[in-house]
């Protein structure tokens, strides 16, 4: 596009969504070329640790600059730190709603748009934020990017932080930082060890809000800081589902309808059904199959499959988990969920980690992309069985930003049962979320490998007092064909997360040990 075109259009500063990812993705790679870019995962979690915190510069239909901000305490802000401890490795997840200070921790603007001043504008809208929600300040720790160029002229990075202040070099960083009114505390070493051009160094700067008003007397109650309105309470449902032989593709088609229209009229936000549960259907074959085989009937169901499902969840109004089904993917098989939002729009997650016996008897393979899954009522997960017994997993998706994991299972007596359930309950207390199991009960016969079925599909909750007794917010009767309904307040699960009795998320040692994804990460195009 021509440089006069771009003049003509408008420039604005704006939210950042969740569907801009893929274009600040592309960015950050423009601006940092010699640094990793953030995987996508990574930004989807800086923006939904603090939404109203994280704005994109958006010219036309370009985004031209990204800037992130969290919320920390005064000592955390103001204290000795790296850039890993402060953000949680990227993700944002130190974000704290009380925190007196925001702490801006991102500011990138495309390198052929720097006249338009957009880290000014960047810079505004964090003290207004900051005046809006009545903080202390802000804290920021600025690179200093000509350090490298003139580092054997002086003694370390504070006395080239000195010459800069004095005005003895020029550095474009740092300086433009002290000209928008930010006063140097001090040099964070090995703040941001792969800076190169810093040293690995960065500037540790503070803005103090003049409108701030400490409380007048010890005694006296300061306002509560002004925070977004969020939702609070999310219906769900887990339905226990009983297999059974069928004459028809249609029978199924009803059953399935039944529970959706059920929990429909329940007004529930979301359903989940059982893993695999969709293998009902080779009751329909004449004839015994392999269980190679079997697997391979049932993945040529998959459009069906997700044409009826797209259909319900738009007619039901109701987002639906649609348990797993095998799936064909080139040349292999995956036992993936598809998840059909109530507004038409469809997303999958592939099992990860497939058992051993789904790789022998199946050749099932496992997927290799885990993220959320955004819908009206907040971010989600999804782990199949097997997967939430991998505590990593579940902390990549926290780390994203989800507050509810779902769980569809399938497991054929209670050794293997107890094995999802426990792990699905550690899931729930150590990432501090809300854990929905769906799983099968009833008998196949003749169908190998899926004959008998073992569950208690249930729906859990962080142990601590705002929630229910034993951590379990529903349960059902083990191996009956039953729904369970639960209330799922998001309000408490925030509260938990910064003043429950542990605070196991904001307690996480950062400087010690991390959750990273390696290699196969998803890129959006």
């Amino acid at each position: 596009m021509a440089s006069t075109e771009k003049d003509t259009q408008r420039l604005k500063v704006r939210e950042a969504h969740l569907d801009d990812v893929p274009a600040i993705s592309r960015l950050v790679e423009r601006v940092y070329p010699g640094m990793p870019p953030y995987p996508d995962a990574m930004l989807r979690g800086q923006i939904n640790a603090f939404p109203e915190g994280v704005w994109v510069a958006e010219l036309g239909d370009d985004i031209v600059g990204y800037c992130a901000t969290i919320r920390l305490k005064e000592k955390i802000a103001l204290g000795e730190h790296t850039w890993r401890t402060v953000t949680g490795g990227g993700y944002g997840s130190t974000h704290d709603a009380t925190g007196e200070y925001l702490y801006g921790y991102e500011v990138c603007v495309d390198p052929q748009m720097r006249r338009y001043r957009i880290g000014q504008r960047f810079y505004r809208e964090r003290r207004r934020l900051a005046e809006f929600q009545r903080l202390k300040g802000i804290v920021i720790a600025g690179r200093i990017p000509n350090y490298s160029r003139h580092a054997r002229r002086f003694d370390g990075p504070d006395a080239y932080v000195e010459a800069v202040r004095n005005k003895q070099i020029n550095d474009p960083v740092l300086g433009f930082q002290i000209r928008m009114g930010f006063e140097p505390v001090r040099v964070l070493r090995d703040y941001l060890p792969m800076d190169r051009e810093s040293g690995g160094n960065a500037v540790q700067l503070v803005w103090y809000n003049p409108q701030y008003a400490p409380a007048p007397a010890a005694t006296a109650k300061r306002p509560k800081p002004v925070q977004r309105a969020a939702l609070n309470r999310v219906r769900v449902a887990t339905v226990q589902y009983k297999q059974r032989r069928i004459t028809s593709f249609d029978e199924f088609r009803k059953m399935v309808t039944y529970f959706v229209d059920v929990t429909g009229d329940y007004g529930a936000d979301f359903v989940v059904f059982p893993e695999l549960f969709t293998l009902q259907l080779l009751s329909l074959e004449s004839e015994e199959q392999k269980p190679h085989e079997s697997i391979a009937t049932i993945a040529r169901y998959e459009e069906a499959i997700v044409s009826m499902f797209s259909e319900l969840a738009v007619r039901y109004n109701i987002n639906i988990i649609g348990g797993s089904t095998p799936a064909l993917r080139g040349d292999s098989i995956r036992n993936v969920c598809h998840v059909f939002r109530r507004d038409g729009t469809l997303a999958m997650q592939e099992k990860i980690h497939p058992t051993p016996n789904e790789r022998y008897w199946w050749n099932v393979e496992g997927g290799d992309e885990l993220n959320l899954i955004d819908t009206d009522c907040g971010p989600i997960g999804v782990l199949i069985c097997y997967d939430s017994e991998f505590p990593e997993l579940s902390r990549h998706l926290v780390d994203q930003g989800i507050n509810i994991l779902f769980v569809p299972f399938l497991t054929d007596e209670r050794q293997s049962y107890c094995r999802v359930r426990y792990c699905a309950q550690a899931r729930a207390v150590e990432n501090q979320i809300y854990v929905v199991m769906s799983g099968s009960c009833g008998n196949l016969p003749n169908v190998k490998n899926i004959d008998i079925h073992y569950a208690q599909s249930c729906i859990l909750t962080p142990c601590d007092f705002p929630f229910s007794r034993d951590g379990v917010a529903a349960d059902t009767t083990p191996n009956v064909e039953m729904v369970a309904f639960a209330d799922l307040s998001l309000r408490a699960l925030r509260e938990a997360r910064q003043t429950g009795t542990v605070l196991n998320l904001k307690d996480r040692r950062h400087d010690l040990y991390s959750v990273a994804w390696h290699g196969k990460v998803k890129r959006s195009s």
